[in-house]
């Protein structure tokens, strides 16, 4: 890729896309990088949640909250069967999580701000490594995201109220309709709007600002810069459900054969998708960053040089 000032007209976000994965490709510490960081607090973060869920099951086991007696073979009555079971864990899991999901997000907001810091660093060497900016900028994403996630949950309240809890027979076809439709759009809107904060620690480590100076220059990049922001996050949303429905297809693939093969060969297969997924999401995070860094160099890299 070239490294210097940009001399040649820029191009669509999408067109360079083939060559930032090749670039990645060929350069597989930068996705060790990414997997070494998202991992060293995800398998953590993992293992705390199974036991907290083992001590959730202790109190109340499975069989004892009605489980067992839910409906399989009529969706209305087993969708009110649910909701009660759901009420009776309500208090359960809030107790076993209540404090660990604060300083998961605590913990992943300080790794990822050091893990991206590590990643642009090794991307670009001569940029210095300033991890608490990006540290910041990253928090500002999270409080974005759980901005986005509860806009997601009052919406999904809204049609469970208007198509599940309601005094006549639930509307399941209608409820599953909104729920893909509005999901898909949240999903899409985030994939949309989350550049400033993502594109931060780039301004933060390419152009020597503050977070809060590259949060504000994020905003005011011009129309170029913005719309390959737009895209490429839309394009990587699409290739995030794309490796989402790949997982499913290569998790279920076994299943035809599930009585010559046992469940415990089913779940390694699972587990597999699941790895394949991971890698592969972050790989793509890295792409993702590795085009950012193009456009900047693209339309950022010679007004700098001027200021300079």
């Amino acid at each position: 890729m070239n490294t210097g000032v940009a001399t040649t007209p820029p191009v669509r976000g999408t067109q360079t896309m083939v060559d930032q994965m090749g670039w990645v490709w060929k350069r597989p510490l930068l996705s060790l990088l990414e997997i070494a960081w998202r991992w060293t607090i995800g398998i953590p973060f993992l293992l705390l949640a199974q036991m907290q869920m083992n001590h959730v099951f202790s109190v109340l086991p499975l069989e004892l909250s009605g489980w067992n007696e839910v409906n399989g073979q009529n969706p209305w009555v087993a969708v009110r069967q649910i909701d009660l079971i759901v009420d009776k864990y309500e208090p359960i899991v809030y107790s076993a999580y209540h404090w660990l999901l604060p300083l998961a997000v605590l913990a992943w907001i300080v790794f990822s701000g050091i893990g991206r810091a590590l990643v642009l660093k090794a991307m670009e060497p001569g940029a210095k490594f300033r991890p608490i900016p990006v540290i910041v900028a990253q928090a500002v994403w999270v409080a974005q995201l759980t901005v986005m996630l509860w806009f997601w949950f009052r919406v999904m309240q809204w049609v469970a109220l208007t198509h599940i809890q309601q005094p006549v027979e639930p509307e399941l076809v209608g409820f599953a309709q909104w729920l893909i439709f509005f999901s898909l759009g949240v999903f899409s809107l985030w994939a949309i709007i989350s550049w400033p904060a993502a594109v931060a620690p780039v301004l933060v480590l390419k152009e020597g600002r503050g977070v809060f100076s590259a949060l504000v220059a994020s905003l005011k990049l011009g129309k170029k810069f913005t719309n390959q922001l737009l895209e490429i996050g839309l394009v990587m949303g699409i290739v995030k459900l794309a490796l989402i429905v790949l997982t499913m297809v290569f998790s279920a693939a076994p299943l035809p054969f599930s009585d010559q093969l046992g469940p415990e060969a089913l779940h390694v297969v699972t587990m597999g998708a699941l790895v394949f997924f991971l890698v592969a999401s972050d790989y793509f995070h890295v792409v993702r960053l590795k085009a950012m860094v193009e456009f900047w160099r693209t339309y950022r890299s010679q007004e700098q040089a001027a200021k300079g």
